[in-house]
This record gives structure tokens, C-alpha cells and sequence, in this order.
């Protein structure tokens, strides 16, 4: 039981296939919550939950294995991920693309898009809060439902007291070694995998 991975719960005010990116056939959280991409490691599951914003309050939008953690250098310079480079004149998946940092010789560079200003200005707010934390998860074990969000299964909103979705609060990782049993077994039996709706914030 010492060998379950750590679970990591949120909530998603906005899902625009950003944060996460579930494009290319690989899940990424690249952008937003810093302490999240700081604390998870390979092999533990990041569940992202609907909010009262998306009207999704008590459904889980996606979940994922962590597969790799890189820093967001890493990142850029792998020739795997220069297809969710952002790019604004092709598909509205490429327009969301998360791999948008990278070091310059004046420290961070902030690429053109979803969390710039327009026209490529950088967004200061938004780049201080993710360079908060030089990690980038990837999982190729995920399943995206976006806009298609299932209900949370009652054995996950409580058991012995623990609760998958945050109730009251942005981000939940800690839960008794019996409940991530619960969770890792949920997942595994996960009938499908992959990217199975549009992002929400689409609509």
C-alpha cells in the first residue's frame, strides 16, 4: 500500500484544451497550478474536476498518469512537443498549444498565446504564477472527456471521509492510502483512454 502513488484533485474554472492540453495524443499540464506540477511525480494520477463556472460542479473532466516530468527548457526543445507550440494560424487545438516558455538571454520568454496579451505582449500576472513552477507533467495514460464530463462516482465523493472533488477548496492531495487504492482502481478500469470530447470553454 506504500507504493500507491499520490493523488492530486482540482478544479477547473476555464477548460479551453489549455490546462490541460490534451491534444497530440499526449495529456500535458504545462501552465497554472504551480504547486501541482511542483509536487507531482512520475506515476501519480492528476484529476482535474468541473467547477461552478463550467457548470460541471461534481464531474471529472480528466484524469491522467503522470508519464514524464520535464522543465518547461525541456520541454521547448523537444522535438515531440513542437506541435503544442501555440500557433494561431492553424487549428483551435494548435491556437491553445501550452509549450509557450522558454529562456531567452533576459530570462523567460512568454510565446504568443492563450496566456499573453493579444498580439504577443507578455501577460506578467500569468507568467509569474506559472514560472512559479519550472515543471511540465506529461501523461500518455489519460482520458479527456472536456464538454462529454461524467459524474464522479459516488464511491469516490466519500469514503471514510474522503472526497475526490474539492469541495471548498481549489486543489486536494492528500487522502488516506485507502482511498487511492479506490482512485488508482478507478482509473485502471477506465474503459476507454485518450481525448473523448471538446474542451467545455468551446461551447
Amino acid at each position: 500500500m506504500n507504493d500507491l502513488p499520490r493523488v492530486y484533485s482540482y478544479k477547473l474554472s476555464r477548460d479551453y484544451g489549455f490546462a490541460p492540453n490534451p491534444f497530440h495524443g499526449i495529456c500535458t499540464l504545462a501552465t497554472c497550478k504551480p504547486q501541482i506540477r511542483k509536487g507531482a511525480q512520475v506515476g501519480d494520477i492528476v484529476i482535474g474536476c468541473g467547477s461552478k463556472e463550467l457548470k460541471m460542479l461534481g464531474k471529472i473532466i480528466f484524469a491522467m498518469r503522470i508519464s514524464e516530468k520535464m522543465t518547461f527548457q525541456e520541454y521547448w526543445d523537444d522535438p515531440r512537443f513542437a506541435v503544442k507550440k501555440a500557433n494561431f494560424l492553424s487549428s483551435n487545438a494548435a491556437a491553445y498549444g501550452d509549450n509557450i516558455y522558454h529562456i531567452g538571454d533576459d530570462g523567460w520568454i512568454q510565446e504568443d498565446s492563450h496566456h499573453s496579451y493579444d498580439g504577443g505582449m507578455v501577460n506578467p500576472d500569468n507568467l509569474k504564477r506559472d514560472v512559479g513552477s519550472d515543471n511540465v507533467l506529461v501523461g500518455t495514460d489519460f482520458v479527456y472527456w472536456g464538454s462529454n464530463a461524467p459524474v464522479m462516482p459516488p464511491n469516490l465523493r466519500d469514503l471514510d471521509g474522503d472526497d475526490l472533488f474539492p469541495n471548498g477548496r481549489n486543489l486536494r492531495s492528500i487522502f488516506s492510502e485507502k482511498f487511492r487504492a479506490e482512485v488508482v482502481a478507478w482509473f485502471n478500469s477506465l474503459p476507454d483512454r485518450g481525448n473523448l470530447g471538446r474542451p467545455t470553454s468551446w461551447r
